[in-house]
This record gives structure tokens, sequence and C-alpha cells, in this order.
């Protein structure tokens, strides 16, 4: 019952082989190189993906070490605008207390000068009172000396002094 008749069997043998055959003459080949081409296409992809990948490395260290520089040169202008502002207000202290000096000793000066000028006017002032204290008792021709002193007091108390 399931044993097949020799008749088919080579009958189906043959078919076999022809068409065996024709896909051998006509198909394989080409089925073949597309497999030999796809394996090829595979491993020139995971070629590129592995050179990729190296280069992505070398980009990220490049990077890295860009980056590295990019913060040492940051805290370098950094440091170097803190030392420029500290010059700068150094200098400012000492300028202004340059001109803080030169300001006290002009109005040292000048309060000197006034008051050698108050001084000078106050002398003037006393020695016209003297003149004319002198030049009153001298028109006077008193001939008594008492007379003279009450005369000289009376005038003191007339001249008042600040």
């Amino acid at each position: 019952m399931l044993t097949p008749d020799l008749g088919l069997f080579i009958w189906n043998l043959l078919a076999f082989l022809i068409l065996f055959l024709i896909l051998k003459k006509f198909a394989w080949k080409p089925i073949l190189k597309s497999l030999k081409e796809r394996e090829e296409g595979i491993a020139g992809s995971l070629a590129t993906a592995e050179k990729v990948k190296a280069e992505m490395a070398q980009m990220k260290n490049e990077n890295e070490v860009l980056l590295a520089k990019a913060r040492e040169e940051r805290a370098a202008l950094l440091k170097e605008a803190r030392d420029m502002k500290d010059k700068i207000v150094n200098e400012a202290k000492e300028q202004a207390k340059v001109e803080a000096g030169r300001i006290i000793t002009d109005a040292r000066a000048a309060i000197e000068q006034q008051k050698m000028a108050a001084l000078t006017d106050v002398k003037n002032q006393v020695g016209n009172l003297v003149i004319e204290v002198a030049e009153k008792i001298l028109r006077r021709e008193l001939a008594n000396k008492p007379e003279q002193e009450k005369y000289i007091k009376q005038l003191s108390n007339e001249v008042k002094l600040n």
C-alpha cells in the first residue's frame, strides 16, 4: 500500500534530475552570485560600521580634548579678568588716595593762607585803631595827666574788639 511503483520512482527521479540540471544551468549561478553579493554587502556594511565606530570614538576623544582646552582657556581668561579687575581697583584706590592727599594739602594751604590774611587784616585794624587813638590823644592837648588817662580810658571803652 505504501510502496511506490518502480516506474513512478524512475520518472520522478528523471524529472528531478532534469529540473536540477536546468536550475543548475540557469538559476544556481545567479542565486549564488546574489547570495555572495549580499554577503559582501553585509561584510562591507559591518566594516563600515566598525570604521565609523572607530571614527566616532576618535572624534569623541578629540572633542573631550578640545573641551578640556576650552575649559582651561576659560579658567585662564577668568583668572586674567579677575587679576585685571583687582589691578584696576588697586590703581583706582591709589589714585583716589593721591587725589585725596592733594585735595587735603591744597585745603590746608588755602586755610593757612586765609588764616594769614585774617591775621594780617586783624593786625592792620589794630594798628589803625592804635593810630586813631594816638592821633586823638595827640590832637587834644591836655595839660593834666589825670585827664589824659581819663580820656584814654574813655576812648578804649568806645573801641570794642571782637
